[in-house]
């Protein structure tokens, strides 16, 4: 399994960054690159560090990572939308690479602290020195540009920026979203042609998307204002709970790097107060995202709600609350897991096992989850979940993501994070 986690890695590197897949994800995408780099650092440090400097380098002017560096070496039309979408030249501050305009969850100074603690030498520390002032502008862009509701949080302008597309989280504030399926018809989708489309986003899911992008693009991805008029406007547990684990790595990145450590240690105790009090549901002792248009917490439990357990300053009576979560019928969590950790509430009925982060398992999440086992006091948990996600690779291969009932791959078959994490998986 090791060396088909290398070989999947190797296959999948690209000059300086690993594509996500050679078919479905061309590109570097930004919390890809984040876990590649987590688990690169067991087999190729010197790989995980040029992963994470390379994506850095298309860091924009303001702060922000983008969620997508184009490679220009690819011909137009080798992913949608591509850059003649996003148009990122045309905007001020923006790099000379193209690339989105969005971002993702900040997991990126959590990626470079794990990676130099598994590689600890001089290279590791000078590349720590080097990120440490681009991790920290990502998190004072996220903090001062994306606070939208002034509490604290931060807010995703796009389904994209959550990393999970097409969650049943986002069905509610989406469905706001003018747009008409129809309009996809002066497009090629890309993803169809190399997956079934009864597993990818539907058409109007891609028409509301694209409708997103437009108004965020048209206004040359400024966040001033947003609250006006932007069509989505969620606040996201997972992003959150990244963006509270990523100062308390940046507190431990500090220390190493000789800065102090207590301003980072501060906004992490404030990110966390902020979620507690905004997202936060005692009446079902889960997290859901707050839709910002209607100022309602979003019903659909998926696995989003889970993952403020990264938080190690997460207070117990919510952590123990996420734990009994984990373990409902809705998410399986056990010593001894019969099935694998689903994306959304297995027993809700418009679950989809073989729908894109609607049903289906993802090593991503499953590793977040069970970081957070492990941050709580839950080893005997976290083992469960570890082997499970291990006997998904092993029965299947390293996919993009899994059947949430056989274990079956699904999506593409030799997919970089599922190598990554198995890495990491497996040395633990």
């Amino acid at each position: 399994m090791r060396r088909l986690a290398v070989d999947t890695l190797d296959a999948n590197w690209e000059h300086d960054h690993t594509v996500p897949s050679r078919t479905l994800y061309p590109h570097q995408w930004s919390w890809d690159s984040a876990f590649i780099a987590i688990g690169l650092a067991q087999v190729r440090p010197e790989r995980a560090w040029r992963e994470l400097v390379s994506l850095f380098r298309a860091q924009w002017a303001d702060g922000r990572v983008p969620h997508i560096v184009f490679n220009p070496a690819l011909r137009v039309g080798a992913y949608f939308p591509g850059p003649e979408m996003w148009r990122s030249a045309d905007v001020p501050g923006a790099p000379t690479a193209d690339t989105s305009g969005l971002v993702q969850p900040p997991v990126h100074a959590l990626a470079a602290l794990l990676a130099y603690r598994r590689a600890p030498d001089s290279t590791g520390l000078a590349a720590l020195r080097r990120l440490y002032p681009a991790l920290v502008a990502q998190q004072r862009y996220l903090a001062d540009r994306r606070d939208v509701a002034g509490d604290g949080l931060v807010c995703i302008v796009h389904p994209w920026e959550s990393g999970l597309d097409n969650s049943p989280a986002w069905d509610e504030p989406m469905a706001a979203v003018p747009a008409e399926a129809a309009v996809m018809s002066a497009y090629r989708r890309h993803d169809t042609t190399h997956a079934d489309a009864a597993h990818r986003p539907t058409d109007l899911d891609y028409a509301r998307y694209l409708a997103i992008v437009a108004a965020y693009r048209d206004r040359c991805y400024s966040d001033r204002d947003l609250a006006a008029g932007h069509p989505f406007l969620v606040e996201c547990p997972l992003f959150n709970a990244a963006f509270g684990a990523a100062e308390h790595a940046l507190a431990e990145i500090a220390v190493l790097v000789g800065d102090d450590p207590g301003p980072h240690r501060a906004r992490a105790a404030r990110i966390t107060e902020a979620l507690l009090r905004r997202l936060y549901d005692p009446d079902t002792g889960t997290f859901q995202p707050r839709d910002l248009r209607t100022d309602r917490l979003v019903s659909a439990r998926t696995v989003l709600g889970l993952t403020p357990l990264i938080l190690p300053d997460l207070p117990t009576r919510q952590a123990d609350a996420l734990v009994v979560e984990a373990g409902s019928a809705r998410f399986g969590v056990a010593r001894r897991m019969d099935r694998p950790l689903p994306t959304y509430d297995r027993t809700a009925p418009d679950f989809e096992p073989l729908r894109y982060w609607r049903g289906p398992s993802w090593l991503n999440t499953g590793w977040l989850i069970r970081r957070g086992l492990l941050t709580h006091g839950h080893p005997e948990l976290a083992a469960g979940l570890r082997r499970s996600m291990i006997g998904l690779v092993a029965g299947a291969g390293c996919h993009e993501y899994f059947h949430p009932d056989t274990g079956a791959g699904l999506g593409s078959p030799a997919f970089s994070w599922t190598a990554a994490l198995l890495l990491d998986l497996l040395a633990a």
